[in-house]
This record gives C-alpha cells, sequence and structure tokens, in this order.
C-alpha cells in the first residue's frame, strides 16, 4: 500500500534541439513540442490559456499560446534550435511564427505540411427531374 502513494520523482531532461508543431484551425491553435525523434515534451492550446469560443480563433490568442509553450521549452527543457511545421490555414498561423521569431530560440527551418488535396473526392451525380 505504501509503495501506490509513492509519486513518481518527474525526471527532467534537456531537449537542446526539437520540433514545432503549430496546427492552425478556423476554431483553434494547437502548439506541440517534440523533440528530433518526435517524443512530445508539451503541447498548448489556446483553450488552456483562458480563451474560449470565438476569441480562440484569433491570432492575439495563437500568439499567447505559441509564446507560453516555446518560453516554458527554453525554461525547463533548455531548448535552443528548432524546426517548425505549420499545418492548416487558420487564423494564428501567420501570428504564431511572429511569436517563435520574437523569441531567443534559434529557427533552423520553416515547412507548411498542410494538406492538399490532390483530386479530391468523386463528383455526385449528375441530378435528373
Amino acid at each position: 500500500m505504501a509503495d501506490q502513494n509513492k509519486k513518481k520523482k518527474k525526471v527532467s531532461r534537456t531537449v537542446e534541439e526539437g520540433r514545432i508543431y503549430i496546427k492552425a484551425t478556423f476554431n483553434n491553435t494547437l502548439v506541440t513540442i517534440t523533440d528530433v525523434k518526435g517524443n512530445p515534451i508539451l503541447t498548448s492550446s489556446c483553450g488552456m490559456h483562458g480563451f474560449s469560443g470565438t476569441r480562440k480563433s484569433t491570432p492575439h490568442a495563437a500568439t499567447i499560446t505559441t509564446d507560453a509553450a516555446v518560453r516554458k521549452a527554453i525554461s525547463d527543457y533548455g531548448m535552443q534550435t528548432a524546426e517548425i511545421f505549420v499545418k492548416g490555414i487558420g487564423p494564428g498561423r501567420e501570428a504564431s511564427l511572429r511569436a517563435i521569431k520574437s523569441t531567443q530560440l534559434d529557427i533552423k527551418k520553416i515547412t507548411d505540411i498542410t494538406p492538399i488535396p490532390h483530386n479530391g473526392v468523386r463528383p455526385p451525380k449528375i441530378r435528373r427531374v
């Protein structure tokens, strides 16, 4: 019984190089920071920082969310360089990139990984009246 009550000590690791994934949808902006292998270190969204409803989809909310996530990665994990992967066409896309550029993080590259349909779905058959 005593073994179950003991909490695991959180191992603080240093991640000097990492990746930042930004998913900018029309309703929210999600930021995930991972190490080079792709293991997530921390995540952040506009709802986690007090924004709700239509205010989640603003560039201001994306700026605050991205800035808080990057600052936490720098202070807690010692991140120095990062690759940025942007997905989506929401309003927080450019604002989150500006927030990352304002920090002391060294940016290796910025990649757009937005999925693009090459042919789309099959159109409906022609309506006959």
